[in-house]
């Protein structure tokens, strides 16, 4: 039996760039849970956005999890059971979204039940990789939300929420980040998941915070997990698993502090590293 949990990011990791599991890489993680190993689904995706994923991989009959909005929730899929969850508070929330006011390249969103809301459902192109890119249409598709346009977000929130995302061209995210997160530095969890996106969360919020919080007592222990990533929200998590491996096509300081670099995701990355590990698997 594989006593293992492996912990797998999605965008750039689990997928390749049409958002899809590529067959070989889906074989190779059916057979480590049919050998006992157990999965989890770690992004900054929502949980709605997660759910395809997990029933493509099976979780349900396998006991799988799903940690989403980069650890400020976990789940487990077949039972629905919450096993950790934290929000930003409502003054939290209207602090950031009022601070970001000055920020006009820099769009936030926020997410409510099965609603994605925007100030503006026409402000959502960016130029990417030299082409224009929707991303209000790549986030909501992504994660089946509806679309739902208020005049302000920091006068609308009236509820705790998991995170406040803002997407923007990437260079002026870069050039605006420090600016952006400067009021918030010691108080809220700061960072990119994504060249185009970045978050604010809960203070002390990560992908390795959570899985601390909820694997504290067992069953699993840091030297019983292999994490797999590709960006800088994974760091955490890499760091701290037993095996914390980097995607081919990961950003420099992931590939830097990972404990080995396999394939990109578009060549397999996640089968051949599990492979090497597990020959079984093969």
């Amino acid at each position: 039996m594989m006593n293992k949990l492996i912990l797998l990011d999605i965008d750039g990791t689990l997928t390749n760039h049409d958002k899809k599991i590529t067959p070989r890489t889906k074989e190779v993680l059916l057979k480590a849970e049919r050998a006992g190993a157990r999965l989890m689904l770690a992004s900054g995706r929502t949980r709605r956005g997660l759910l395809d994923f997990a029933d493509a991989l099976e979780m349900n009959d396998y006991d799988g999890y799903l940690m989403c909005c980069n650890g400020a929730e976990i789940d487990e899929c077949r039972s629905k059971k919450n096993l950790f969850s934290i929000d930003l508070s409502v003054e939290e929330s209207r602090a950031v979204l009022k601070h970001l006011k000055q920020f006009d390249r820099a769009r936030p969103i926020i997410d409510i039940g099965e609603y994605m809301i925007v100030e503006d459902v026409y402000d959502c192109m960016i130029a990417l990789n030299g082409t224009e890119f929707n991303v209000i249409r790549y986030e909501s598709r992504g994660n089946h939300f509806l679309l739902k346009e208020v005049p302000d977000l920091s006068e609308f929130i009236d509820t705790g929420i998991h995170k406040i995302l803002t997407f923007g061209d990437p260079e002026y995210l870069q050039e605006h980040c420090q600016a952006m997160k400067e009021p918030f530095g010691n108080a809220l969890s700061c960072m990119f998941t994504a060249p185009f996106y970045f978050e604010f969360m809960p203070k002390g919020i990560d992908k390795a915070a959570a899985l601390d919080e909820v694997f504290r007592d067992g069953p699993y222990h840091r030297e019983d997990m292999i994490a797999f990533g590709d960006s800088d929200n994974d760091l955490s998590m890499l760091r701290y698993a037993g095996i914390g491996i980097a995607m081919g096509n990961a950003a420099a300081a992931v590939r830097d502090i990972a404990d080995e670099v396999t394939g990109t995701n578009e060549e397999d990355g996640i089968a051949e590293a599990l492979i090497r590990h597990f020959p079984e698997l093969g």
